[in-house]
């Protein structure tokens, strides 16, 4: 992957919230100290960063045991 890909994340402030979506839809809300953690780590992160970030906030990213997980028993029905 590209260190600067598009992982299709975008993000919109609403009454001090932060809504974050993947692919156009709601993943994730931010409400209090982690909306603002957020907006400040927006301000410091270039987009790919920033990209992941939200990935991580939301749950949707890979974590490297993909492969390992395939060929697991209990996964090869």
């Amino acid at each position: 992957m590209s260190s600067n890909a598009d992982l299709q994340f975008t993000y919109r402030q609403k009454n001090g919230e932060y809504e974050i979506f993947h692919r156009g839809k709601k993943a994730t809300s931010l409400r209090g100290v982690k909306a603002r953690e957020f907006a400040d780590d927006l301000l410091a992160l270039c987009f790919a960063d920033q990209q992941q970030l939200m990935a991580r906030l939301t749950g949707n990213y890979k974590r490297g045991n993909e492969r390992t997980a395939k060929n697991h028993p209990r996964n090869r029905r």
